[in-house]
């Protein structure tokens, strides 16, 4: 079964940030989609579809390669 978890993400301003969280994220094992709700200065929220539930810390780990911080997840 498919598993879609919602994280938030702050730091993200632009388009070229989406980019960045959505190529770091996609390549953690198992991700086949990522979906990002830019909020500008504010807090996003990066949608991930993946075919079995992800550990937070690898999540957590892509965004900061990305360079951005996760600050939660629902």
């Amino acid at each position: 079964p498919m598993s879609t978890q919602t994280f938030t993400v702050s730091g993200m301003t632009c388009h070229h940030c989406v980019n960045a969280v959505t190529e770091e994220v996609s390549v953690i094992d198992g991700v086949t989609s990522v979906e990002i709700e830019l909020v500008p200065e504010g807090i996003s929220t990066v949608n991930v579809t993946s075919d079995h539930p992800l550990d937070v810390e690898s999540v957590r780990s892509a965004v900061d390669e990305a360079g951005y911080e996760l600050t939660g997840s629902a």
